[in-house]
């Protein structure tokens, strides 16, 4: 603000300086001009040295305040110019992450693919496991039912036989039949005490 001011006065100053030095001539048609003798031409440079001195004066006085601008400018052109290179800095960058994604992404998939088809085949694995286990488990709940089975069926031959032996001695046993065991029994029954 404050060079904004000071260049103002300067460009005042050197207009005033312009409209207060100009070279009057009088022109009247017919007669010489007094500017076109060699005074005039003395005065006339003498006006161009002064008219002269007071623009490089002005110039001068303005030199610091256009010579900041200038820094400050090119300051601002430098800080520009960083600010641009970070920012395509920054989009390179955001480029090199956006093609890094898409290989990601396809490492992320086959990745995927191949966890699938793992879990895939330890479910095969497992199920077939389980089968295993429960068709051993058959097979034993099988052979326990086979075993209960055939105990079963001896027991159920043993009691028709005993039925059968029974009926069968009840037909062939006697009273006269039963006497003569039940003599040989308490025979041996004496003979073992003895």
């Amino acid at each position: 603000m404050t060079r904004l001011v000071g260049l103002l006065r300067s460009a005042r100053s050197v207009a005033m300086i312009l409209v207060l030095t100009p070279v009057f001539t009088l022109a009247q048609e017919g007669t010489p001009s007094p500017a076109d003798s060699s005074t005039g031409w003395v005065f006339r440079w003498i006006n161009f040295a002064i008219v002269l001195a007071l623009i490089v004066y002005a110039f001068r006085k303005a030199a610091p305040s256009f010579r900041r601008n200038a820094d400050d400018i090119a300051r601002r052109i430098a800080e520009g110019t960083r600010a641009r290179e970070a920012a395509e800095k920054q989009r390179r960058e955001a480029q090199a992450k956006l093609a890094g994604i898409e290989t990601e992404v396809a490492t992320l998939r086959v990745e995927a693919k191949r966890s699938a088809e793992a879990e895939s085949e330890r479910l095969r694995e497992l199920a077939r496991m389980e089968a295993e286990m429960i068709e051993r488990a058959a097979q034993a709940e099988i052979g326990a039912a086979e075993r209960a089975a055939r105990l079963e069926l001896k027991a159920f031959a043993a009691q028709i036989a005993v039925e059968r032996a029974e009926a069968q001695l009840r037909k062939e046993l006697t009273p006269q039949a039963e006497a003569a065991l039940f003599g040989g029994f308490v025979e041996e029954l004496e003979g073992s005490v003895n």
